[in-house]
């Protein structure tokens, strides 16, 4: 697995050996981070990466600009391999990794969440209500439905994975996303 684009373009991540973890495949980080380069969010951004197993999505943010992510995980296996990117990468002055819970998570100082729990995953409205963000990316393998308080401004589906772009309602920023 490579960062896509940005200034770590073409650079290796690695990926735990087990079944745990499930990494963004590249096709899907970049279309993620191609909408939200559209909506000129990631540039200087503080971003939390929730569930961030090998730190995929974080990095691509931070390669494309992003001036901080905060790495959420429980997982070890996932930690060391996270925390050996960050440092293979050289990003460690943007970066910070907390082993906890994302459900546990708050949000109020980031600009952009990305949460990508494990396949399976049912509790969003009890993780949303935790985000307080104008706008969050959630990645699952169903469709996402859009719990109360929060206005889906996309919704698209990669081969098994779906992906969600879900705005705060009433968030001052009314763009939608392409």
């Amino acid at each position: 697995m490579r960062v896509v684009a940005g200034h770590l373009r073409g650079r290796h991540i690695e990926s735990p050996k087990s079944d745990a973890t499930r990494p963004t495949t590249d096709k899907v980080r970049e279309a993620v981070f191609n909408s939200l380069g559209s909506l000129d969010v990631v540039d200087g951004a503080r971003v939390l990466d929730l569930f961030a197993g090998t730190g995929a999505m974080g990095i691509e943010a931070i390669s494309r600009g992003a001036a901080h992510c905060t790495f959420v995980e429980t997982d070890r296996t996932a930690l060391q391999v996270l925390r050996t990117n960050i440092a293979s990468l050289g990003i460690d002055a943007e970066s910070s990794v907390l082993q906890a819970d994302a459900m546990r998570s708050a949000s109020d100082q980031y600009d952009l969440v990305i949460a990508d729990p494990p396949y399976g995953f049912t509790e969003w409205a009890a993780l949303l209500e935790n985000l307080h963000t104008p706008l969050v990316v959630l990645e699952s393998g169903s469709f996402i439905e859009t719990p109360e308080g929060w206005e889906e401004l996309r919704q698209k589906r990669y081969g098994r994975t779906f992906v969600a772009f879900l705005q705060r309602q009433g968030s001052p920023d009314g763009t939608v996303v392409e």
